[in-house]
């Protein structure tokens, strides 16, 4: 796995965990979060907000099927369960990434899209 590989499912894992403070820290400063046929974040706040509300969400399971990188871009998908308000759910997910750079890079703009699976 290279290192680019293993950042995007450290990033998909802290998501799973709710380790905001990781989240974070592993977005530019100026990053974009849009979420296909819902909202569109702009900076680290607004993502810290979104976050915060989820904080009802259990996530009770993660799975990270691929993960793709190619210079400052990378795709991950995968599915996921969770429970909010007593009731669980099942969602497949694909995120699209961009970085600001290369070597050590953040992400600046995020893409996804969350379908409800039966």
């Amino acid at each position: 796995m290279t290192e680019k590989e293993n950042f995007i499912k450290e990033l998909n894992e802290a998501f799973a965990e709710g380790d905001v403070p990781f989240i974070l820290d592993c977005m530019a400063d100026d990053i974009v979060w849009e979420m296909i046929g819902g909202n569109t974040s702009r900076g680290k706040a607004e993502i810290e907000k979104e976050m915060a509300a989820m904080k009802d969400v259990e996530m009770l399971e993660m799975k990270l099927d691929k993960v793709i990188t190619h210079g400052k871009s990378a795709a991950s998908n995968g599915t996921f369960r969770l429970k909010k308000n007593g009731k669980e759910k099942a969602y497949g997910f694909c995120d699209l990434y961009e970085f600001n750079g290369f070597k050590k890079a953040k992400v600046r703009k995020m893409t996804s899209y969350v379908i409800p699976m039966k």
